[in-house]
Parts: structure tokens; C-alpha cells; sequence
């Protein structure tokens, strides 16, 4: 209804614009204005009904549809069709009223007739039809949007229901070696939940509050593994005011220790870094002792663990296009890194 309402009173308004402009060009280049005055209303009037006319038919052919090169012939085309019709309505209305002169029918007047009649028709159509793409547009953005955010919402709740398997799993095995180290590890647990449930409700969280998490995790961690987990920090302070997706640093950290370090007898160590490069573009990296197979035992390993890197892949493409990165590889024999690489000017967009 609003758009509808909208339509008629811009038509209404525009071809009424129209009307008294004719009427005032008239009166500036003409004394005997009066006589013409009910010509020019009916003029304006039928521009009026053949753009109506001419809705009626794109909205019926469903013509609004189209792509804005497809509907460049048909504006075209319509816009001629209607200058033709324009001309025949003037032709008749000057024959009424005794205004007809040979001149009217002259070549010439007839082709500048038409051309700037048509052109008027033309810029209403592209306006028109401009008017339904921009609706079409949004409306495709905003379906777009939803989609986005239904899968990082999925993506999200998929990771606490892993992360707390994966922890309670932990805390399992202290219970019978050490129900101190259980009881402190549930303290633990409990902490991060407390924090990821607040913050795993937001699309991008401060990296601050995702490093506190890791944080948290690591100390849980370290519960169960002692000395056989060795972390190290190296963290660029500019670090901190930067957004990151919840949850995300976390489950590569958590994906390093249990299929890298958990694997080896004496442990291991991790180390989180970040950094800025040239592009401003800040790059996290988790460094854990560790080796990526070749294909054969590679293909092992994703069954067990690729969970947490393709939901890290899937979110960085969904949340920032191509302008984000993510690279898994050796380094040495003993270290695999995981690098992350997230465009801050669009973190600080987002804060």
C-alpha cells in the first residue's frame, strides 16, 4: 500500500511539474498563452496515462525482472512506441482545437517530436525500473545477509557442544589420577563457558577476550598435561583492539595440543603469535610441536581433526570474502603453523 501510495503521487506531482512548466515556457516565449493552456494540461495528462499504461504492461510481463542489459532494448522500444503514440494524441488535439498546420506534418517536426517525447519516456522507464532493481537489490542483500548469518550462527553452535566434549573429556581423565586437578579443571570449564556464551552470541569479539579464552583453555589444559605443555605468548599490543570470530583462535589452539602435542610422549610447546604486515593486515600464528603427514597419514588426520579447520575456513570466507586467509604447513620436522591473516581496517570497521 505505501508503495503504491508513493507511486501516484509522484506521478501525480511529476506530470503536474510538467504541465506547468510547458504552461510557463509558453508564457515566457508566447503572450497568447491562454488558448494553449488546455492542450498543454491534456499533454501532461497523457503522459500521465500512457507511463500508467506502459507500468501495466511491464508489470504483467513481469518485464521488472530482468537484468538492467536485458531491459536497455525493451526501454528502448518502449519509449518509441510511447513518443509514436505521443505524437498521434498531439496530432489529434491540435486538429480539435484548430491549431493543426501543415508544419505538423512535416518530417522533421515529426522526428523531434517523437525524440524528445521518447526521450522523457525513456528517463521515466529507466527511472521506474531503476526504482523495483534497487528494491530487488536490497532485498537480495538482505537475503544474502540472512543466509550469512543462519551458517555462522550454525557454525557457531556446533563449536561449543565440540569444545565442551572435548574438555570434559580432559577432565575425565584427571578424576581417577588427581580429583584435586578434576575439581580445578571444572573450575576452569565452568569460567570459559561463562565467557564464550556471552561472546559467542556476537559475530566478531575483541581479540583481547579471545585471548583471555585461550588463555583459560590453556590453563586447563596445562592441569592434565603439566610440564609436557609449553606455551608461549608473543603478542603486538595493537593485537588488542582488533576483532576476530569467537571462538576461533581458540579451536586451533585446542586443535594444535590434541593432534599435535597430545600425540608425542614428552609434549611439546605452542607458541601464539601475532603481528602486523605492510597491508595492516594482522596475521596470527599458532606454532605447536608437531608434524602434517603426507597424503596417506594426512588423510588419517582430517578424519579426526579437520573438523576445526574447515569451520575456520568456512567462517573467514563467509564473514570476510577473499580478504581473509588461512594456511596449515610444516615448518620444520618437529613444528606444524597454523596462520591466520584477517584485514584489520575491517576489524575496526566492525568495533
Amino acid at each position: 500500500m505505501q508503495k503504491k501510495k508513493l507511486y501516484w503521487s509522484l506521478q501525480a506531482v511529476g506530470w503536474s511539474g510538467y504541465a506547468l512548466m510547458l504552461i510557463l515556457l509558453r508564457a515566457l516565449s508566447d503572450e497568447s498563452v491562454l488558448p494553449l493552456m488546455p492542450k498543454l494540461i491534456l499533454t501532461s495528462f497523457f503522459f500521465f496515462v500512457s507511463t500508467h499504461w506502459f507500468r501495466k504492461l511491464l508489470i504483467h510481463f513481469e518485464l521488472l525482472a530482468a537484468s538492467l542489459p536485458g531491459f536497455l532494448p525493451l526501454a528502448v522500444a518502449g519509449a518509441f512506441g510511447l513518443g509514436v503514440l505521443n505524437y498521434l494524441f498531439d496530432i489529434i488535439t491540435s486538429y480539435l482545437y484548430g491549431m493543426l498546420s501543415a508544419t505538423d506534418l512535416q518530417f522533421g517536426y515529426i522526428f523531434l517530436h517523437i525524440l524528445s517525447t521518447g526521450i522523457i519516456y525513456f528517463l521515466w522507464i529507466l527511472m521506474y525500473f531503476g526504482y523495483h532493481y534497487f528494491l530487488r537489490y536490497q532485498a537480495s542483500l538482505k537475503y544474502q545477509t540472512e543466509i550469512k548469518e543462519m551458517e555462522l550462527n550454525r557454525l557457531k553452535s556446533q563449536l561449543n557442544p565440540h569444545f565442551i566434549f572435548n574438555a570434559l573429556n580432559s577432565i575425565r581423565a584427571l578424576v581417577d589420577e588427581s580429583p584435586r586437578d578434576a575439581k580445578e579443571s571444572i573450575t576452569q570449564l565452568s569460567s570459559i563457558l561463562r565467557s564464550t556464551l556471552v561472546m559467542s552470541k556476537n559475530k566478531l569479539i575483541a581479540f583481547e577476550d579471545e585471548l583471555q579464552t585461550v588463555k583459560d583453555y590453556l590453563a586447563l589444559e596445562g592441569i592434565r598435561f603439566e610440564e609436557r605443555l609449553r606455551v608461549k605468548f608473543d603478542i603486538d599490543p595493537r593485537s588488542f583492539w582488533c576483532q576476530v570470530p569467537p571462538l576461533m583462535v581458540q579451536t586451533l589452539v585446542e586443535n594444535a595440543i590434541k593432534h599435535g602435542i597430545s600425540n608425542l610422549p614428552c609434549g611439546g610447546g605452542l607458541l601464539l603469535k601475532t603481528f602486523f604486515d605492510g597491508l595492516d593486515r594482522m596475521h596470527i600464528q599458532i606454532v605447536n610441536s608437531g608434524q602434517l603427514k603426507e597424503k596417506g597419514g594426512e588423510e588419517k588426520r582430517e578424519g579426526r581433526g579437520q573438523y576445526g579447520i574447515e569451520n575456520t575456513k568456512r567462517r573467514l570466507k563467509l564473514i570476510y570474502g577473499d580478504k581473509a586467509s588461512f594456511s596449515i604447513q610444516n615448518i620444520s620436522e618437529l613444528q606444524v603453523m597454523v596462520e591466520l591473516v584477517i584485514p584489520r581496517e575491517e576489524q575496526l570497521a566492525n568495533v
